[in-house]
């Protein structure tokens, strides 16, 4: 159990790595002289470039993906997964990812959602007891009014780890607690692109896992909990139960750390 000196001494790690972040990346590279005038020349921080991902879908086939046939295609270069108000799955169903159970890595991709309510699994494991292709781990969430989209939920097990803005701490046994805000809930709305493409940028390292959306952190999750949680499992793409919806998801990569 998480005792309140044990708290602190989290987020007083959690400060003492931004200080040092901030102080380091504040001094000025070497053989840069600061500006006189009771200033300092600013060296600005070079922009994200990618590297070191491979792509996971090969935008024609189901190759490495599998989910029930009756809700999932491949069209105009995306994997989709269709529901009609007649045509329902008797639960959530999932197309998985065959290549591996990734731990640490970053996984990056495009999505559209018309309609619902969908995610992306991620550590997660399958419940074949359930039916075929049920899922159970943390899911980036995403609906199509925005209510839920950028938060982190876990399907079928602890429910709402964070939700839109905010950082929470998972402790031994204990329920999510909000730590920090990444921003305000209504701000971070409106840089969601409703019926249209976003970028979808997942962390996962260690017990920490991140989600940004449109190059904006919209929500994290520390997790200490060593019986709820898990450190590893499948990637996942949700069809879920209710409403019509149409969920679209194309140039999807990975990048795995050790």
């Amino acid at each position: 159990m998480l005792t309140k000196n044990g708290m602190n001494s989290v987020v007083r790690g959690i400060c003492i790595a931004a200080v040092l972040a901030i102080t380091v990346c504040a001094q000025p590279p070497a053989g840069t002289k600061k500006g006189g005038g009771g200033g300092g020349m600013r060296v600005p921080v070079q922009p994200y470039v990618e590297s070191g991902f491979m792509p996971i879908f090969d935008g024609t086939s189901m190759k490495g993906w599998d989910g029930d046939p009756d809700f999932w295609k491949v069209e105009g270069g995306a994997l989709v997964g269709i529901t009609t108000t007649e045509h329902q799955p008797k639960q959530n169903t999932f197309l998985i990812w065959r290549g591996g159970k990734p731990a640490n890595f970053e996984l990056r991709l495009q999505y559209k959602l018309i309609g619902h309510n969908s995610g992306i699994q991620i550590r997660s494991e399958e419940m074949p007891d359930v039916a075929k292709w049920v899922m159970k781990g943390y899911q980036a969430d995403m609906d199509a009014q925005q209510q839920y989209t950028g938060q982190w939920y876990e399907e079928r097990a602890r429910g709402f780890l964070a939700l839109r803005g905010q950082m929470s701490y998972i402790g031994e046994g204990q329920k999510t607690a909000a730590m920090a805000s990444l921003g305000d809930n209504l701000e971070l709305k409106k840089l969601i692109h409703n019926d249209d493409w976003n970028d979808l940028h997942i962390i996962a390292r260690g017990n920490t896992i991140l989600q940004v959306l449109n190059g904006h952190v919209m929500s994290m999750v520390i997790d200490d909990d060593t019986v709820g949680r898990r450190l590893e499992g499948l990637i996942g793409i949700q069809v879920h139960r209710g409403p019509a919806m149409r969920i679209e998801v194309k140039d999807v990569r990975i990048k795995m750390f050790k």
